[in-house]
């Protein structure tokens, strides 16, 4: 269930403990899926992968990408020849490579797009499958010409 249709994908990679998938697609897009549950018990039908993050990351197609653990951050590669750094817990921008300034891993709370991006990134959440009854209530128009 994602915000954005179906393109072809174009790099996939999991975290070293294989609980995340991240894919870039022709687009530009960077999508992150939680497939811990699923591939514990495949056989399972309630451990589904699940999306959770979908973010742009650049303008043009993503050619590789890989998740680095210990700092928790994203590196994208696209056709355009930039490298850029994502945080990949919220798809926020850290920077590119190249930049005259070094990377500032810490402050992960403002929200700084690069140039050629102008979406912010999309949580998915899981919508709930178990609908609550609502309670019924009747209100029956009644015409009252004292009022």
């Amino acid at each position: 269930f994602s915000k954005y249709p179906s393109v072809p994908l174009t790099a996939l990679r999991t975290d070293i403990s294989t609980k995340m998938l991240l894919a870039g697609s022709k687009e530009g897009h960077i999508m992150r899926w939680s497939i811990a549950s699923f591939l514990e018990d495949p056989q399972n039908s309630k451990n589904q992968i699940k999306e959770e993050l979908c973010w742009r990351a650049h303008s043009n197609e993503v050619v590789d990408l890989f998740h680095e653990g210990e700092k928790n951050v994203v590196v994208t590669a696209s056709i355009d020849g930039s490298v850029r750094l994502w945080h990949a817990m919220n798809g926020y921008y850290l920077g590119y490579f190249g930049q005259p300034r070094k990377f500032e891993l810490s402050d992960i709370s403002r929200l700084i797009l690069p140039c050629d991006v102008n979406n912010i990134p999309t949580v998915i959440k899981e919508e709930s499958k178990h609908l609550e009854k609502k309670k019924k209530f009747e209100y029956p128009l009644v015409l009252d010409r004292d009022k």
